[in-house]
């Protein structure tokens, strides 16, 4: 089974799958350029219900969060040397999270939720900036962070986790990783996807299946009642949510934090599991569920 999407540029494709195989493609012939067992190689630990990290490109390079022998990877797309390797002190694993690239103060790093806490690392080196120690999600660390900017992030996870506002603050050659606040799980968690950080508000799916909007000081501004959405992906395109439920059902909802209004909704999966992040191209869309995959045309109703 795959949870995550490839990370796809003119020239590469890069895969990891779901036994922690990272692997890089030819765009478009489909060649396989090179490929990279972490587990055999690196002593990475395949996480609970297989891998889930989407990877990441940036530049010259393919990033991912590995845990094991080193905590987070950077390889060179040409030909797959490792370009750098951050340490990893506490031993940490992999988990179902993805990178997030963020600047700032003018320095571009890599921001991972971990098994054992969130860290920051320098992109151009994986030289440690930061870890915090207080987010930490005993069954499963899934939703990637999201950055508010300014130096916040917005954590989030499920099995009662909840979901942390976390301050970053320039602090001699690094940086302080602080909490400004929590969210209790009846306000606001994400049990497998990761929230949508949208014209100065946030969306996501809260335990229960409701979607929800949130100022960013973690004020809910709305519900969607009785519609429930389950584990499935959501996104943000031209201005409008798609949210797709367990089943295969999928909504376009007005990305506005005033009120909840559906503006339609079609059955385009026939499940169960359509849980797998969707994927924009052009005026198509990807979407797949445990069996099967479909590409959408997406546009306005006649």
């Amino acid at each position: 089974m795959s949870r995550t999407i490839p990370a796809v540029t003119d020239r590469y494709v890069v895969t990891l799958g779901p036994k922690c195989h990272l692997s890089c493609m030819d765009a478009l012939t489909g060649k396989l350029l090179w490929q990279h067992d972490l587990v055999a190689e690196y002593g990475v630990t395949v996480p609970e219900w297989y891998a889930g990290q989407c990877p990441l490109v940036d530049g010259p390079n393919a990033v991912v969060g590995t845990g094991g022998q080193a905590l987070m990877m950077a390889f060179r797309l040409t030909d797959g040397k490792v370009v750098w390797q951050t340490p990893n002190p506490h031993g940490w694993v992999m988990t179902h999270s993805s990178i997030l690239p963020i600047t700032l103060d003018g320095r571009k790093e890599y921001v991972w939720c971990a098994s054992g806490g969130v860290v920051g690392v320098d992109a151009a080196t994986g030289k440690q900036l930061w870890e915090n120690l207080e987010w930490v999600i005993n069954t499963a660390t899934v939703p990637s962070p999201v950055y508010l900017g300014g130096g916040r992030l917005f954590l989030s996870g499920g099995y009662n986790a909840g979901a942390m506002f976390l301050k970053l603050a320039k602090q001699g050659e690094g940086y302080s990783a602080t909490v400004e606040t929590r969210l209790q799980a009846s306000v606001f968690g994400s049990d497998q996807q990761t929230p949508v950080y949208y014209r100065d508000h946030i969306y996501g799916v809260k335990p229960g299946g409701q979607m929800v909007c949130l100022d960013t000081t973690g004020r809910p501004l709305w519900n969607s009642g009785t519609d429930r959405f389950g584990l499935g992906p959501y996104l943000i395109w031209n201005g409008v949510i798609l949210a797709m439920s367990d089943s295969g059902t999928l909504s376009a909802i007005e990305a506005s934090p005033t009120t909840y209004r559906r503006l339609a909704q079609a059955k385009v999966l026939t499940g169960p599991e359509a849980w797998g992040p969707m994927a924009p191209a052009g005026t198509r869309l990807l979407v797949r569920d445990l069996t099967e995959m479909a590409c959408l045309e997406m546009g306005r109703a006649r």
